[in-house]
């Protein structure tokens, strides 16, 4: 492992001398793939120069246990457990950051938030999900588009689809697929029980028009009023679009925009990133006949995370996760949820490969 870190690490160093080149810099594509690939490297890179200062302080410790001092003496027997603890987690750290990449981890998404079992307060749950999320994409710097969303009666949600584009974005989202589940007294309750009720997510990477090959012959697309609350003009022309996909079925819609012409883009790509993740989940499906569905049917029973609001507590119970402060969480401060998550499925992954080996 060692000999492919650093390999690793001289392939990183030259991409550094690459960014100063003038050659490098006069060539924007070149200037630009340099950049990506260094910037994938630098933190494998980073993690395995510290893997060795730690590894240097391992041995100055241990030299130190036979010091004549006995106060140096006592100090390496203190500290030496520490280091030691610190350079077994880097060594596991480095093993993850070697797995193979996810092809998709840096492109953006497709977000999709949809109410499910619980009536109106489905719906306001879904849409507290939505404002959670693009709450984190503003503190991540991301760039988010509401490309369709349905309202209900209770000024809630039946669905809505919203594209984030960013550094990594998918890295970070792939994992909040599923249901989620809310417990809290809905503020349509007049009796102040406690009601349960569920949202899915699904998140999906964008695809490129090479990834996803769409016969034009294969698509139908219908022009319609939007719906719901639209700024000026918006709701009171045909600029919405439906798309249907004759061969799969799959349907998809955008009205967000005053131009026919930009929702027809936009539920392209919706259609893309819809198709592109039924390839991928096929691709799944047969390397593991036994994997469930991401999202599920959104029945109580079906949960990846539950929201407990009258015990302000987040559970995510894949990987036994709790955490309070449910107002922070509903805000956007799910960073450490997230980092957890991926820290989890990734040791999972090294569990896995190493069962292969």
């Amino acid at each position: 492992m060692e000999e492919k870190l650093q390999e690793i690490e001289q392939r990183f160093e030259r991409l550094t001398a690459d960014l100063g080149n003038p050659e490098v810099i006069g060539d924007r594509s070149r200037f630009s793939q340099v950049a990506k690939e260094r910037s994938q490297l630098e933190q494998l890179v980073e993690t395995f120069r510290e893997y060795k200062r730690v590894r240097t302080e391992v041995a100055d410790w241990k030299a130190h246990l036979t010091d004549p001092d006995s106060e140096v003496r006592e100090m390496a027997r203190a500290e030496l457990p520490v280091a030691e603890a610190r350079l077994e987690s880097l060594n596991e750290r480095l093993k993850i950051l070697l797995l193979p990449r996810d092809p998709n981890d840096d492109r953006g998404v497709i977000l999709e938030v949809r109410a499910g079992a619980g009536g109106d307060e489905a719906g306001l749950f879904a849409a507290d999900l939505l404002r959670m999320y693009l709450r984190y994409a503003e503190r991540k710097g991301w760039k988010t588009s509401l490309m369709d969303s349905s309202d209900n009666a209770a000024r809630g949600i039946k669905d809505a689809s919203v594209t984030i584009e960013g550094d990594g974005v998918f890295s970070y989202l792939k994992y909040e697929s599923g249901v989620h589940r809310v417990q809290r007294v809905p503020a349509t309750e007049a009796q102040g029980r406690i009601h349960t009720s569920t949202a899915t997510v699904s998140v999906m990477p964008e695809a490129e028009e090479v990834d996803v090959q769409i016969n034009p012959a294969d698509i139908q697309m219908d022009v319609m009023r939007s719906t719901g609350s639209g700024g000026q003009s918006v709701n009171t022309t045909d600029s919405a679009v439906r798309l249907t996909h004759k061969p799969t079925g799959v349907v998809v819609k955008c009205q967000q925009e005053k131009s026919q012409i930009k929702n027809r883009a936009m539920a392209m790509k919706m259609l893309r990133a819809k198709l592109y993740e039924m390839e991928q989940e096929k691709q799944r499906s047969a390397r593991d006949a036994q994997r469930k569905s991401q999202v599920g049917t959104g029945d109580r029973s079906e949960k990846i995370r539950t929201y407990n609001f009258p015990q302000d507590r987040l559970t995510d119970h894949r990987i036994g996760l709790t955490r309070h402060n449910l107002a922070a969480v509903m805000d956007g401060d799910i960073e450490d949820v997230i980092v957890a998550c991926r820290t989890f499925f990734e040791a999972e992954a090294l569990r896995q490969q190493q069962a292969q080996a």
